[in-house]
């Protein structure tokens, strides 16, 4: 296996669903989660804890999970209708790719679950007084900034796979009803997972990927003014 550009990494990291049996070697997971600890982490608290699941009995149960939790996510998309920016085809591409996955976590060689451990914020009395009447509004910024010491390296992950060849994807459905997933796997209640992550040898080819354009999504110094295409 050669490890590839970046580039071609982004431009070629597709979500795949659909592996092969034949395991993955330890080594190339613990350089994968090499990789992932090498991302930015706020405050450098490096709070982030990973669980690589390969026990057969436990990949089944979380996948059972999974598809349980997926039925919810099933009748969201169907309410929710397909997004603008693709085809009828598309739409059902995805969806079809979708259930296979949802249908089929468990048999994945390998489940890895980024973790989080919760952050500590200081009591409200820890804070000079003329803060400490922001103490619910910091309570809310930290949970909605939380992902942001995670993610990043997530995203390690999936250009890991990339470039060794191994095939992924970043999926969240499970935490509709994480408490069962924590208790398959034992988490202390101060770690929340944040992505289930399938890997393994892919049978779908890699890219390349189809997205909408820059000039679509991207806005020059104000809302109102569009990137030039």
């Amino acid at each position: 296996m050669t490890d590839i550009g970046i580039f071609e990494a982004i431009h070629t990291a597709r979500s795949l669903r659909r592996f092969k049996l034949d395991p993955v070697p330890e080594a190339l997971i613990t350089r994968i989660l090499d990789a992932a600890i090498r991302a930015p982490s706020a405050g450098n608290a490096q709070n982030w804890a990973f669980v690589v699941v390969r026990e057969k009995s436990v990949r089944r149960a979380l996948g059972d999970i999974y598809q349980k939790a997926s039925r919810i996510a099933d009748a969201m998309y169907a309410a929710r209708g397909r997004p603008p920016h693709l085809t009828e085809q598309q739409f059902q591409r995805m969806m079809t790719s979708g259930t296979f996955l949802w249908a089929h976590m468990g048999d994945a060689p390998v489940i890895l679950i980024p973790c989080q451990r919760r952050p500590v914020v200081p009591p409200a009395e820890a804070l000079p007084p003329e803060l400490r009447d922001r103490h619910p509004a910091e309570l809310a910024y930290v949970e909605r900034i939380r992902g942001a010491s995670l993610y990043p390296a997530v995203q390690n992950i999936l250009l890991a796979c990339r470039a060794l060849g191994l095939g992924t994807t970043i999926t969240t459905n499970h935490i509709r009803i994480e408490g069962e997933v924590k208790a398959v796997l034992g988490l202390p209640d101060d770690v929340d997972t944040f992505a289930m992550m399938p890997i393994g040898w892919p049978i779908d080819p890699f890219g390349p990927l189809t997205r909408r354009p820059v000039a679509e999504v991207v806005h020059a110094d104000r809302w109102d003014q569009p990137w030039p295409a």
